[in-house]
């Protein structure tokens, strides 16, 4: 007994001190003791940290002095935001006040990255980067300095590509990755000139990928996108975010700073993935822009939900059409909302997004072949497609003709259409009621009155308005001097104009 205390004493007292155990089979069938240190342990700890440390070390060599920081003089137009005080006729008569636009000089700092097309050295980097550029200076890691020019700009990715003035041989070009491979936890690398801190690196974990994001401009939204906590600040957009093996698989182009309620926000932040970016790539280069093709419809995943709103099978794999804009492609080619389409060409469609890339990729002018399901039925329809229109068109879209065919009234200087699925969505509504308010004149009634693009109006002297119809059998009895009071959505917020 004594002896067997003695031994469980000395095995705590060797556990406590940092020791470790093992129980070894003897030939006699008795049981001895092995002891080894947490040393051990501790030293393959550090052996995973170092191999892990080499390997990032080994990506930034890799990419890093592919990274270039962008110099941006340009000019831009700004208008006085007292502009309607200024604008006011007592104002004008005793002041007279010159209230045009003015043009003002800018300067800004952004990153690009080097990559090789066709034996040719450029530089790709962000659409807000260089959009008002007048000139654009580029510097390498080394100090080198080169002029350069916009070899295109697509607007939806939010890209740009340059054109380096002068010889490229001392220029580093980077390894484009796929970003279709890139998986949550995987390591991200962040590389640009944040602040104008030329050449710094963050490191951190893919967060997410596929996001879809709407952009600050309110116009639009950035789709596909790679979430990391990998530090990105001003300065960073346009610069790459690559993988651990030192591939780019993404572009760094937003940062989440805080949120609608005023809540700080850290480490969210978004990289446009590679792989849409290499698709659209030849044509950019070769034409300055990006055109691409357009069906005319919005599509959905099939879900639970969306079965049971469509009343169709849950099991159907493809894209499921929830919206037919009249007068596009698909509804010139007869295809209907609860439709799923799973092919189009030879390519398999699975999902809302494979709808999308692939249309897009086909360009306007292509005739296409489309499967679908409707009803249980296998469906085949050829459609032409069109150009899909720019972000600021589909803000208010309706498609190339007016649902019902009625075009709506206009009334004190305001011109009014429906609420597309385009324009709910671009707007943040829930319900189709309202009519959107599309254009207001300069100096027209409307426009004193403080009426803006982009208001929705649900009520006319308190009369519900639900659609164009509505709208056009209230304004059609009145004078244009008639004194009304509307009932406004904007920004979330109900409020009352009175024209």
């Amino acid at each position: 007994m004594r002896k067997s205390l003695l031994v469980s004493v000395l095995v705590a007292l060797f556990l406590a001190a940092g020791g470790a155990i093992a129980w070894i089979s003897l030939p006699e069938g008795g049981l001895a003791v092995a002891a080894t240190t947490l040393a051990q342990t501790g030293d393959l700890d550090q052996a995973i940290t170092d191999s892990g440390q080499a390997a990032i070390k080994a990506a930034i060599a890799s990419a890093g002095p592919a990274v270039v920081r962008i110099d941006v003089a340009g000019t831009v137009s700004v208008v006085n935001p007292l502009s309607d005080f200024f604008d006011d006729p007592f104002f004008q008569r005793f002041f007279n006040f010159d209230n045009g636009p003015r043009e003002r000089e800018t300067e800004s700092v952004g990153s690009g990255v080097v990559f090789e097309h066709d034996g040719e050295k450029l530089v790709l980097t962000n659409a807000h980067v260089v959009r008002d550029a007048d000139t654009i200076q580029l510097t390498d890691v080394h100090g080198n300095v080169w002029p350069a020019s916009i070899v295109g700009i697509d607007e939806l990715l939010d890209i740009a590509v340059l054109r380096v003035d002068g010889d490229t041989g001392a220029l580093f070009a980077a390894t484009l990755g796929d970003s279709d491979t890139v998986e949550i936890g995987d390591w991200a690398i962040a590389i640009g000139n944040p602040l104008g801190l030329s050449y710094t690196v963050t490191l951190g974990i893919i967060s997410a990928t596929d996001r879809d994001i709407a952009k600050p401009s309110g116009v639009g939204t950035y789709t596909d996108l790679i979430q990391t906590d990998a530090a990105i600040n001003p300065g960073n957009s346009g610069g790459p975010l690559v993988n651990a093996r030192g591939e780019v698989i993404g572009i760094s182009t937003l940062i989440a700073r805080g949120s609608s309620l005023g809540v700080s926000i850290e480490g969210i932040n978004f990289a446009i993935s590679i792989n849409g970016v290499v698709e659209v790539l030849d044509q950019l280069i070769a034409t300055g822009s990006v055109t691409r093709g357009w069906l005319g419809v919005q599509v959905a995943d099939v879900t639970a939900e969306t079965a049971e709103s469509f009343e169709i099978d849950p099991n159907l794999v493809g894209a499921l059409i929830v919206h037919v804009f009249a007068g596009d492609p698909a509804d010139a080619a007869g295809i209907e909302v609860g439709d799923v389409v799973v092919r189009i060409g030879d390519a398999a469609i699975e999902a809302a997004d494979d709808l999308v890339r692939t249309i897009a990729i086909l360009g306007a002018g292509s005739v296409v072949e489309i499967e679908l399901i409707r009803d249980g039925e296998t469906i085949v329809v050829e459609a032409a497609l069109g150009e899909r229109p720019s972000e600021d068109v589909l803000a208010t879209y309706g498609g190339q003709t007016p649902p019902g065919g009625i075009d709506a009234e206009a009334f004190a200087g305001m011109t009014v259409g429906p609420i597309t699925p385009i324009v709910a969505q671009h707007l943040g509504l829930n319900s189709p009621d309202g009519v959107v308010i599309m254009d207001v004149a300069a100096d027209s009634r409307a426009a004193h009155a403080g009426v803006a693009e982009g208001d929705v109006i649900l009520e006319v002297a308190h009369r519900p308005i639900e659609s164009v119809e509505d709208w056009n059998a209230v304004v059609s009895g009145l004078d244009d001097d008639d004194q009304l009071t509307l009932t406004i959505l904007r920004e979330g917020r109900l409020g009352f104009i009175t024209i």
